[in-house]
Order: C-alpha cells, then structure tokens, then sequence
C-alpha cells in the first residue's frame, strides 16, 4: 500500500501513514483564517488531495523560494529583517492539487493548485501548532525534510477540520 498523509487542521498535525501504519507524526501550522476553499480566502483547504510536484529536493536547509523558485538566499535572521513583509517559504516545496471537483479542484474559484497551496518549510522562529500561515501547511524544515524523503509525487493527502 503507498504512503499516505493526513492533516488534521483542529489538532494542527500532519500524519505519514503506511497503509494503516503510522510511520511519523508532525505539528504543523495551518491558515490563521481557518479552513476554507475559496479563491483569495487565505483559508487551508479541505478534502482530498494528492502532491503534485515536489521542489527543492537537493536544497540546502533553508533555501527560499519565491514563486516556487530558489532566490540564491539562505533564511537568516538578518535577512528576515531585511525582508519583513515576506511570507517565507523554505527548505522543500510539496505542492497540492485537489481531486474533489467543484471542492477544491476546478477553475478560478476553488482550486488548490491555482491557490498555490503547498506543504513547505517555515523559519524556525514560527510556532507550530498555531494557524498562522496565509493557507499553506507549514512544517519546521527538518521535519520537512524527513516527510520529503518519505514521499513523492502523486502521494495522496487528506486535509480535514475534524
């Protein structure tokens, strides 16, 4: 049986299972604005999922990405002070389509893919277990990186508020 993951966004925690296993936990940090499937919401959607592209397999912890692509910038401190309206993502990209029609795949309205929803690395001054991300799921990198040597493309994904 694949790998699969699950992500509770009530308890703020991402699971890896192996067929019924479960192989590794994770908190994680989802939208401050709650669940939601909308266009423009800043909400974490819900339902089924699956990855679509993995990014940034061979990068250094850290690396920032901005529109999917590596800056040449490692995360730091000072860097972050430079850049203090930045929503930064780092070290991996797990980027998530929808496969429920009209839920969260399907046109301008409701699609993850178009939303640009990802399961992506923070900075570890974050705090997880907390909604404060702009609709992402938010990891610390090390674990992140752990859950992307663990996966792969097409690797399925449940998001619920239960």
């Amino acid at each position: 049986m694949p790998t699969k993951i699950e992500i509770s966004l009530n308890k703020q925690q991402l699971r890896l299972l192996n067929a019924e296993r479960l192989l590794a936990s994770y908190t994680i940090s989802s939208a401050l604005n709650g669940p939601g499937e909308q266009m423009g919401s800043g909400c974490t959607p819900r339902g089924r999922h699956h990855i679509r592209i993995a990014i940034g397999g061979d990068c250094a912890t850290n690396t920032v990405f901005v529109g999917r692509r590596q800056t040449g910038e490692i995360y730091s401190a000072s860097l972050a002070l430079q850049h203090p309206t930045r929503d930064w993502v780092l070290t991996r990209i797990l980027w998530l389509t929808g496969d429920e029609s009209g839920r969260n795949r399907g046109g301008g309205v409701v699609d993850s893919l178009r939303r640009y929803i990802y399961i992506h690395g923070t900075p570890d001054s974050e705090p997880m277990g907390v909604p404060r991300s702009h609709g992402c799921i938010r990891m610390r990198n090390s674990d992140l990186i752990e859950l992307y040597d663990q996966v792969s493309a097409g690797t399925q994904v449940e998001i619920t508020d239960d």
